[in-house]
């Protein structure tokens, strides 16, 4: 994922419900990337979920065990309900122990080389791999960046890697897809549908009074009819002071969601019917430089 600032809790909960969620296949990419032409069990597959019969080739893993070190966001409470809630066990590495976790440096090293320095403005890792007009180069945005690397993570998957063998076969590396295709029979496969809830319940949580105006949330207030029976009322949360739980999503201003005692129930922004989204010309002058 890609964002113009640093890692959120957000990016986290996203992140997990991609990895259980089959990719639906773009507008535009070809055949070729379908999990159907590739050597995954694809009818087989599609008896047992039926969202994985426009999905591109890529795994759709539900983890046992999430190995983090010891950033803040990692180990938050909210990292650790989001993993409860899915089953997954958290495991934290001990401080300052590098080799404890497997290294990623490989793979940030071949997005580089394989995807980053062909978008244009790309200016590399040191002056003697920048291009003699980078500066001038048309950029894109960053949401256009992020569609591009979807793209190629589904590449990426029909990639032979060296650390990817079959146990009867240790001389030939294998592709994700036909690692995943060989484990499947082992492991099974087991859909997990998430429910809007069940999103939800991945995000962030603060603990906010519901007042007469209603929510306030980061200088902006969300009012519903939903939380007028709630109104200056107490959660019945002891731990919390008797606050309300709300679930919300940084890169979406636009609504949170509040659980009360018949469910999560969204809340909008007061002022978001009167915000419009900035103009084509505008939004031309945000753009990334890899």
């Amino acid at each position: 994922m890609l964002r113009p600032a640093g890692t959120k809790l957000t990016d986290v909960a996203v992140l997990l419900a991609q990895m259980m969620t089959p990719m639906v296949m773009r507008p535009g990419w070809p055949a070729c990337l379908s999990m159907a032409a590739s050597v995954v069990p694809h009818d087989r597959l599609v008896a047992v979920d039926e969202r994985l019969k426009d999905a591109a080739a890529r795994p759709v893993i539900v983890p046992e065990t999430l190995v983090v070190d010891q950033g803040k966001i990692f180990i938050s409470p909210a990292t650790r309900a989001a993993c409860e809630s899915l089953g997954i066990s958290l495991q934290p590495v001990p401080p300052a122990n590098g080799p404890a976790k497997a290294p990623v440096e490989r793979s940030f090293g071949s997005i580089a080389s394989l995807f980053c320095q062909w978008l244009p403005g790309h200016t590399g890792s040191h002056v003697s791999e920048r291009g003699s007009k980078v500066e001038q180069e048309p950029l894109h945005t960053v949401a256009e960046i992020q569609a591009l690397f979807e793209e190629f993570l589904v590449h990426w998957h029909h990639r032979s890697h060296e650390g990817l063998r079959h146990p009867l076969m240790p001389k030939k590396a294998l592709t994700p897809n036909q690692m995943w295709a060989a484990l499947l029979p082992v492991a099974g496969y087991v859909p997990v549908p998430l429910t809007s809830d069940d999103f939800v319940e991945l995000l962030p949580v603060r603990w906010q009074a519901i007042t007469d105006a209603g929510i306030r949330f980061d200088y902006r207030t969300y009012d519903d009819t939903c939380l007028n029976d709630h109104r200056g009322q107490d959660s019945g949360v002891t731990a919390q002071g008797g606050l309300w739980e709300v679930h919300y999503n940084p890169y979406d201003p636009v609504r949170i969601w509040v659980r009360l005692p018949s469910g999560f129930r969204e809340v909008p922004w007061i002022h978001a019917t009167s915000v419009g989204l900035p103009s084509p010309t505008t939004c031309g002058s945000t753009c990334a430089r890899s």
